[in-house]
């Protein structure tokens, strides 16, 4: 018997199993039940989010033969359900854009519309990637998008809904699938490790969900690789063999040095950083990210939502944005900012990444240039002895440098 990965295996079946997207679910569940169910439907985000098994679940919904109506509550065990639920149903087509993105293959679509399902209640096509259709292709689609036959519903979805014309998202009901949070990603993965009997250690749990940057797809696909390494423990060292730490552990790591003005160690974790494959520009966006989110805590406090972090994450950033003030997080992110356009156009990239880390470290020796006037002119007052004329070009040297 082959082997079925983690994400095909747990798979959402049901609307209350969806991670993530409690209020598309909760929509779709009140349109069934008060029968406002639109006639197209049109579903972005980024991948691994929900949304091919969201329009599933829909499908399944309004045409589960265990129901005499549209449900949202499907059985998942009928004939329909069960052959919805693997993409080989004759009355739910599944069309990926990608690879049928002409107009013939839209007008065999509008063609095959007009008849009537086969055994459920609705013809439902689920259009995969439709920002991959040719503009022909999108053209013809608009008038039975708009007026289609009531047996017939369309569900389209995208990665990239800035491509998709304004006239089909003007026929379509949008929802906006979020990122998942990792706190929601770890609860999950923890269940299915408990479900497959795996020991499975915590922190290896929360870095696959940091690193799966919000695709529920992609933390189980990493789940797997680890899994394949050793199918029963799940420890910080395999994690480490198999795994790189996630973009937030690196960055706290050169953090923390820049706070103790440990240049030596920063440089150290710098070169972690980029040993893992990062490019310098990329780890740039990674440690603005880390600094923003630093200086959003100082600022605003440690409860503030502003900053989209865990609990047990937060107390730690807290510790880390304690140990700088306000401005020193404005002149870093200003830095790295300029260090990440200058990388792009230089073959210097790694001497201008550790300068400007070095630079970092000892931010605090740079003094602002108006407290150094302000301390000459008290040395003045106390000292009559200086000559004024050498006072002044003291710090007409001092501003210009």
């Amino acid at each position: 018997m082959s082997y079925r990965v983690l994400a095909r295996t747990y798979r959402s079946n049901t609307f209350d199993e969806v991670v993530g997207q409690d209020a598309i679910s909760t929509t779709l569940k009140n349109a069934i039940e008060s029968g406002r169910v639109h006639h197209g439907y049109l579903f972005t985000g980024t991948r691994g989010v929900g949304k091919t098994s969201m329009a599933r679940i829909l499908a399944k919904a309004l045409n589960c033969l265990e129901s005499e109506a549209p449900t949202t509550t499907p059985c998942c065990q009928c004939d329909s359900c069960r052959a919805v639920a693997i993409g080989d149903d004759v009355d739910v087509v599944e069309i990926d854009a990608a690879s049928n993105t002409g107009v013939d293959n839209i007008r065999e679509l509008r063609s095959n519309a007009n008849l009537r399902p086969a055994r459920a209640r609705f013809k439902i096509y689920i259009i995969d990637e439709v920002h991959m259709l040719s503009t022909a292709a999108f053209n013809a689609l608009l008038k039975t998008l708009e007026e289609p036959p009531s047996h017939v519903k369309f569900i389209l979805a995208t990665t990239e809904p800035q491509k998709v014309p304004a006239t089909i998202k003007s026929r379509c009901q949008r929802f906006d699938f979020r990122a998942i949070d990792a706190a929601s990603i770890t609860k999950h993965l923890q269940r299915i490790a408990e479900t497959e009997q795996i020991n499975a250690d915590e922190s290896v749990l929360r870095r696959v969900a940091r690193l799966a940057n919000g695709s529920m797809r992609d933390a189980l696909s990493l789940l797997d690789k680890l899994l394949s390494y050793d199918a029963k423990n799940l420890t910080v060292e395999v994690a480490n063999e198999i795994i790189p730490p996630p973009h937030d552990e690196l960055a706290f790591a050169v953090v923390a040095c820049v706070a103790l003005e440990d240049a030596a160690g920063a440089l150290h974790a710098l070169d972690d950083a980029l040993q893992s494959g990062r490019t310098v520009d990329r780890f740039c966006d990674h440690l603005i990210e880390h600094f923003r989110t630093l200086m959003l805590l100082r600022v605003c406090g440690g409860e503030t939502d502003i900053v989209d972090v865990s609990q047990a994450m937060r107390a730690e950033l807290m510790e880390q944005a304690e140990q700088f003030d306000a401005p020193t997080f404005v002149y870093m992110i200003t830095l790295l900012e300029e260090l990440r356009r200058n990388v792009k156009s230089s073959g210097a990239a790694r001497a201008l990444a550790d300068a400007a880390v070095v630079r970092l470290a000892m931010s605090r020796q740079f003094t602002d240039i108006h407290k150094l006037i302000e301390q000459l002119d008290d040395e003045m007052v106390g000292n009559d002895s200086i000559e004024p004329q050498a006072s002044e070009k003291k710090k007409n040297h001092l501003a210009v440098s």
